[in-house]
């Protein structure tokens, strides 16, 4: 019987041979959001570990949407070819799918990296600006307010979206997901934590959720049909009288009449406040109920780390994939070794066949060069 985490997914016309998803992964090593040889050597070993799918850093639609600098963008032509030709080189080597997270930081925005503390820069700084938002409303209580964004700057974000998901389908990237986690743009407008408006794009639920299905629709209009567009949300704000795992249900149920095919639950991140209870697979129960009430095929993330853990989880009916980040940075053939131990088969090159261990046999598949 072969394992549920091996079994292909389908996501409108795209089929993806297992349930292993490549979470989108900030590296905050691009110049000028153009992609650098350390996306060839990091994106290069992701692409050969078995996934079912590798999806590319959350990659802003503009300068002033990076978190900090030094982040992924696709808002140029500059750009566009940085990233081409790390694109071009994955391709001739392997087989995996490729999806792009289109993201604007909103008021998280002109930050330094992680490793650097990740505290906002000034506007005044060489490596900051002034950020835009909803509302008039730091993140943190010592940051500059952003720009609170008004109907001609929801249309020039909304276009930059689009531009964004032009530039990638023209670079023939077969998934989008949008970002709408972690206390980014998308988040800040459905939260009432980060959004205080009191127009159509504030207030009620259904307002507030209104520049998010905006910026979906749009998006989805410019993706050619037959290629998946979803979302990442946060579903709980972990925060009293924040956004909640209900409005997710609805948001999703919405994402659903929308066209979207699927929905990428995360939790948190759009204020210091949050108090986030962790252990093994924290955030799975959202999946679950989001799965049952809107019928979107459900990604789970968070804390999943073993092979068995993730089958569980999908072999209950608990979620339709799981997506994995630091566990595949900790173990970038962490497809392989989940293979081996549920008794399936995983693509790899032919170079490594050699590693496959004496006890595992018929372990790997060809990678197909050059056939996407």
């Amino acid at each position: 019987m072969t394992a549920r985490l091996f079994e292909p997914l389908t996501l409108d016309a795209l089929t993806l041979e297992n349930r292993i998803l490549i979470a989108p992964m900030c590296q905050y090593s691009a110049r000028d959001g153009e992609a650098t040889d350390w996306h060839m050597i990091h994106l290069g070993q992701l692409a050969q570990s078995g996934a079912g799918l590798l999806t590319l850093e959350a990659t802003a639609v503009s300068p002033e949407a990076r978190i900090t600098a030094w982040d992924l963008g696709l808002y140029s032509d500059g750009c566009e070819r940085a990233l081409g030709r790390v694109l071009e080189a994955l391709r001739e080597y392997a087989s995996i799918p490729i999806c792009i997270q289109i993201a604007h930081a909103g008021r998280k925005a002109s930050s330094q990296a992680p490793w650097e503390g990740g505290q906002q820069i000034p506007p005044e700084h060489p490596y900051g600006w002034r950020t835009e938002a909803p509302s008039a409303v730091p993140h943190g209580e010592a940051e500059v307010p952003p720009h609170a964004l008004d109907a001609a700057d929801l249309k020039r974000v909304r276009d930059q979206f689009v531009a964004t998901a032009k530039r990638a389908v023209r670079l023939g990237i077969e998934a989008v997901e949008l970002h709408g986690a972690h206390g980014y743009l998308l988040h800040q407008f459905l939260s009432p934590i980060a959004n205080k408006r009191t127009d159509q794009y504030g207030g009620s639920l259904e307002n507030r959720m209104r520049f998010p299905l905006e910026v979906y629709d749009a998006v989805r209009d410019v993706v050619p049909a037959g290629s998946p567009v979803w979302l990442r949300v946060s579903a709980t704000d972990w925060v009293e009288d924040g956004w909640d795992l209900d409005e997710t249900v609805a948001l999703g149920q919405a994402l659903k009449r929308a066209g979207s095919p699927a929905l990428h639950v995360s939790t948190g991140g759009v204020s210091p406040k949050q108090a986030i209870k962790l252990g093994p697979g924290y955030q799975v129960p959202y999946a679950e109920r989001i799965k049952a009430e809107t019928g979107l095929t459900t990604i789970a993330v968070g804390l999943i780390t073993e092979a068995q853990q993730a089958e569980e989880i999908l072999a209950e009916g608990k979620a339709d994939a799981i997506s994995l980040a630091r566990a595949m940075l900790y173990d970038p053939r962490w497809p392989w070794h989940a293979a081996a131990e549920l008794g399936a088969q995983v693509r790899a090159p032919k170079q490594y066949w050699r590693s496959q261990p004496r006890e595992y046999k018929d372990l790997f598949k060809d990678t197909a060069f050059g056939q996407r």
